[in-house]
This record gives structure tokens, C-alpha cells and sequence, in this order.
């Protein structure tokens, strides 16, 4: 097989695998929130419930990086403002245990971490809210969500704290209720069975137009370089474990520039 024709097989599976995605697949859900203040707006004020919410401002996949030396960072899937200045954290999860319930906690500390400057009072921290649509019924009740917020044990009074989180359950099916309707449009694979027509248009343009496919396909070939990446800085990690070799030679083995695996070395003795 010569380079055109592995080339043309190579664009053949992508184009395959494009076509079994749904807005339960963040490479698909990001592309079409990102920027989309009217996709966005649909979506919170079905979750919330609300028909008001108005979104100033929303980017996929925005970096809070952890202040601590070796700390985890997160990627937020979709991070959005409101017209009141709450921030929202959208994140889709295919598999349940990206949903777990010490991942919300994670997310929504990080982002508070954010919302305070020097000298600001703590009660002007803004409302935060995380929410995680998930493909499966991660809390198991069948409900079609969950809220998550702090209450007073022996009152049960509501705490007030402004902090939300939001399990939405991706297999719950309801044509009538507007978030069976929208969890339904998260699982079609095709942009004509969709309800919503602010999504379907955007499906339709990243998975069935020549320019969107072109974008899809050029976000799996950097989905393929950063997995090849990671994998190398892990073999350069366990290398440096081993305290073998020199830092230049883990990096000429692990095909990996010196200043990389001096980082790596930095935070493994950190």
C-alpha cells in the first residue's frame, strides 16, 4: 500500500469513527458549544429549568492550572458566564467513573480559586455550577437530574453557600419533558432526528459538511500527536524512577525535548 492509499484509508476510518459521534462525545460537544452563546443559552436554561439565563461569554476547553508544585490541573469541557456573573463548568462523561462525585468537589474548588482577588471580601465569590451530563444514570434513581447543594444537618436549612452541582442523566427519555428532549438530541447520531434546531444545525455542519469534517478530522490528528506525547512522558517518568540514565539520555530514548523531561524530573522530585 503506497502513502496516497494509506492516506486515503487513514482519512476513510476517521470520517467512520466522525460519523458515530453524538453530543455525548466531547471532541463533538466542544466544537459545538464553543463560542456558541445561543447553543449554550438553550442548554442551561433547559437544565435550570429557566427560560431567562442569558450567557455572555463561553469557551471549550479552558485550562485552570493547579498553583501547587506537581498539583492536578483541570480542562474544563465548556466554561460559560452569565449575564449575573455565575460560572457555569459543563462536562460530558461517557463512562461513569469520569463522574465521579470527588471530581465535582475537584472542579468545583478549582474554579473558586479563580473567582477572588487580592482584597475582595469572600461573600463577593460568585455563584458557581458544575454539571456533569452523563451517558449513564450515574446516581441510579431515574431521575433526569440530580442537584447537588449544601444543606444544614440539623435543620435542613439550605446553606447558601452558592455552590451547585448538577448530574444530568444522558439516558433518560422523555419527548415531552424539554431535558428528555435535549438528552434525546445528546444521543442522536443524526441531525434530522434532533428536536432542538440550534443543535442540529451544528451537528449537522461538523459531522455531514465537507468544512466541518475538515475541523473533526483535524482535531483527531491532534487527538493522535498529544496520546503519543503523553505516552512518551510516561515512559520518560518511569525511566527517571529508575535513576538510571541521565537526563539527556531519557530524553534522546524517549524521543522528548531535554527542558520536557527536566519538568518531569522536577515534579516527580517535588
Amino acid at each position: 500500500m503506497d502513502t496516497k492509499e494509506q492516506m486515503d484509508l487513514k482519512r476513510k476510518e476517521t470520517l467512520d469513527a466522525i460519523r458515530k459521534l453524538c453530543l455525548l462525545d466531547d471532541n463533538l460537544m466542544t466544537l459545538v458549544f464553543d463560542r456558541n452563546i445561543e447553543a449554550t443559552e438553550l442548554l442551561l436554561n433547559v437544565i435550570l429549568r429557566r427560560n431567562d439565563l442569558r450567557v455572555l461569554d463561553v469557551v471549550a476547553q479552558r485550562e485552570y492550572k493547579n498553583p501547587m508544585p506537581g498539583g492536578r490541573s483541570i480542562t474544563i469541557d465548556i466554561y460559560a458566564v452569565d449575564g449575573n456573573d455565575k460560572v457555569y463548568d459543563i462536562e460530558v462523561q461517557r463512562a461513569s467513573e469520569g463522574a465521579d462525585v470527588h471530581r465535582a468537589r475537584f472542579h468545583s474548588s478549582m474554579i473558586d480559586t479563580k473567582m477572588l482577588k487580592v482584597g475582595q471580601e469572600f461573600k463577593e465569590i460568585h455563584d458557581s455550577y458544575v454539571i456533569f451530563i452523563t451517558a449513564n444514570d450515574v446516581i441510579g434513581a431515574g431521575c433526569s437530574l440530580y442537584h447537588v447543594n449544601r444543606t444544614i444537618e440539623e435543620t435542613g436549612a439550605y446553606f447558601n453557600d452558592g455552590s451547585h452541582i448538577i448530574y444530568v442523566n444522558g439516558s433518560y427519555k422523555d419527548d415531552n419533558d424539554p431535558v428528555g428532549k435535549l438528552m434525546h438530541d445528546f444521543r442522536c447520531l443524526s441531525s434530522v432526528d434532533m428536536f432542538y434546531p440550534i443543535l442540529a444545525e451544528q451537528v449537522k455542519y461538523f459531522k455531514e459538511t465537507e468544512g466541518g469534517q475538515e475541523i473533526m478530522c483535524q482535531v483527531f490528528e491532534d487527538l493522535a500527536e498529544k496520546r503519543v506525547t503523553e505516552e512518551k512522558k510516561a515512559f520518560a517518568r518511569r525511566l527517571i524512577a529508575r535513576g538510571k540514565q541521565t537526563l539527556e539520555e531519557i530524553a534522546e530514548d524517549a524521543e522528548l525535548p531535554i527542558e520536557v523531561v527536566r519538568d518531569l524530573a522536577g515534579l516527580q522530585l517535588a
